[in-house]
This record gives structure tokens, sequence and C-alpha cells, in this order.
């Protein structure tokens, strides 16, 4: 059976790996995680190169792929074998590395990393038949919180919900910054305190994410003096007219999911959790999902990019040109 990368990495942790994993995704930071693990469980801390060999896909030859996995590993029970964009291999040769898959070498762990892979492929269907296939998808919503949590209890703490949005508010969906912001707040916190909001503003960012909400939510009934001054506290915080600007845009997806999933039926709590909200937030979300019409969020979303574009090319003041998009968003 399959595994998801989670599962390879916690397997890894305990000595546990497959002859082959195919691993399949763009999440990078769990991808060499896994690989780190695999190499590990493997052939432990040895010395790089004495029983382990890497290879990238572009302009391979196969054969060199199979002939180092069947290579008796010396002063070991195992040899590990990695080949980076497998998905540049030509199909000739990940046909004959689908053909290894059938009969892999029990003395070896061969971990092929590719961003995608053809489905229709023979390596492709190789990998998932055989059980070798592990997915990387980028992780949304729930699981992104799921992540963070994860990370902070690794590290010996509790951390509030609060706080875990506020981390995701501000830094999206980058898994390596939202793993270094833990680390700085493991740090700063201390050994087995719990991470509150006040922490995440301290140490990582100085925007409050109920200005956020109350800036989005002025926009929503076209509050114009509300949500001009909500704007300009968060500027005279310091904080880049981008990062807010991308900040108001993740909240307007929520909204966007949150209006289509109540659309559909579900109850607010369910509602919530579709649109990758914590359930604290499920009132001021509903509230905000309401008073959006769809021309409304359809001009939302132009301004933003329109005014994204502005902000990475225009000469003009950032300040001015955020100001002005509340303005558009407030009046249209």
């Amino acid at each position: 059976m399959s595994q998801t990368l989670s599962q390879v990495i916690a397997g890894a942790r305990e000595g546990r790996y497959q002859p082959v994993h195919v691993i399949v995704g763009e999440e990078t930071l769990l991808i060499e995680r896994a690989v780190a693990a695999l190499r590990r469980a493997s052939v432990g801390d040895g010395i790089p190169g004495f029983n382990d060999d890497s290879f990238d896909g572009r302009g391979l030859d196969a054969g060199v792929v199979v002939a180092a996995a069947r290579t008796m590993p010396m002063m070991s029970d195992v040899r590990f074998v990695l080949v980076r964009n497998a998905d540049a291999l030509a199909a000739k040769e990940q046909e004959s590395l689908a053909a290894y898959l059938e009969a892999p070498s029990s003395s070896a762990c061969v971990v092929l990393v590719a961003a995608k892979l053809d489905g229709r492929g023979k390596l492709a269907k190789a990998a998932k038949s055989s059980g070798y296939l592990n997915t990387a998808p980028v992780l949304k919503g729930p699981q992104l919180r799921d992540f963070v949590l994860a990370e902070a209890q690794q590290r010996g703490h509790t951390l509030g919900p609060d706080a875990a949005q506020a981390l995701l508010d501000s830094l999206g969906e980058d898994l390596s910054a939202l793993d270094d912001a833990v680390e700085r707040l493991s740090l700063y916190v201390g050994p087995g305190q719990r991470i509150g909001l006040e922490a995440v503003e301290a140490c990582v960012t100085r925007v409050r994410t109920d200005s956020i909400w109350t800036l989005v939510d002025a926009i929503s009934v076209k509050n114009t003096s509300l949500a001009l001054g909500a704007v300009s506290s968060l500027l005279a915080d310091r904080e880049p007219a981008l990062k807010i600007l991308s900040m108001v845009s993740r909240q307007l997806r929520m909204i966007a999911k949150m209006r289509q999933a109540l659309g559909s039926g579900l109850s607010k709590e369910d509602a919530t959790r579709e649109a990758g909200a914590p359930p604290f937030k499920a009132r001021e979300l509903e509230r905000a999902a309401r008073a959006f019409t769809l021309p409304h969020l359809a001009n939302a979303f132009r301004v933003v990019a329109e005014t994204d574009g502005l902000l990475k090319g225009s000469k003009r003041p950032d300040d001015a040109l955020l100001q002005e998009a509340v303005l558009r968003l407030c009046t249209a």
C-alpha cells in the first residue's frame, strides 16, 4: 500500500523503509526530510559516498542506477541509491526503472524523487501497483495548521489556535519559513512553554490578525473610513504594503471558499473547516461571507491582482498604492 510522506518519515525514523520509494510532489521541505530519514535508516551516519549513490535524472542511463542498486554493500547490509529529477528521465529509462521495481534488490533502498510523474507512464503505474509511490502534494488549509502544530509539538510546545493562524496569515504556505518561525518561537518562549499569539506577534510578525480582519470586514460592508484607518494603522507599524495585500488576499480566498461551502448547504462549522480556517473564526467568517456579494468578491480579487502588479513594478509609493486599492475595494 502506498504511504503518505508523513508515514514514510515516521517509519524511517523508526528504522523502517521499503526497497523502493518513488516520491512525487513539490513540498521540498518534507521531501528533503524524507530523503534524509531514509538515508539514515538504511545506511546510518556513515561516510558519505561509501554505501550511497546520488544521481540526477537529466540525461541519466537507468542501467547505472540499477547497477548501483544491485551492487553488494560494503560492511553494511544496505546501499542507499538516490535519483533526483526522476521525471526528467527519458521514457525508455523510466521503463527500465519500472522493470526494476518488479524485482528490487533486498540490499538496497532506492529513492526516486520527481516533482511530477505522468500517471500513464510505466514508472508511475509500477510505483503505484507495487505500493512504492509516496506523494508530497502542497499542503493547504487544515493540513498547514496541522503541520505547524506538529512542528511545535515535536519541540515540546503547545501552540494556541490563534497563534497558529497568525503564523499562517503572516507566512502563508512556505513550509520552510513556517518551520524556521516555529524554531525561533521555541527559542523565544523557552523549553516546554506554550506558544501564544503574543509570542508570534513579538517574534515573527508585528501584524495583528485582528487588524487584517478589521480591514477585510470594513471592505465587506464598504466602510471606507474604517478600512482606511485599519490599513493606515498597519502601514504605521511599518508592515510592507505587499505583505498586507498578501494577507488580505488570503482572507478573501477564505471568504470565497466559505461562501461557496455555505451555499452548498454545509453547516457553519463544516464550511469553516472547508475554507481552511480554525473553528474560532467561524462566526466572523460567516458574517464576511454573507456580506460579500459575488460581484464584490470578483472585483476584490481583480483589484488585489492589479495592485500586486503595481506594487512590484510601479514607481509610485507603496503606501499610496495600497490606500488607493482600499478605496477601490470600498467604493466599487
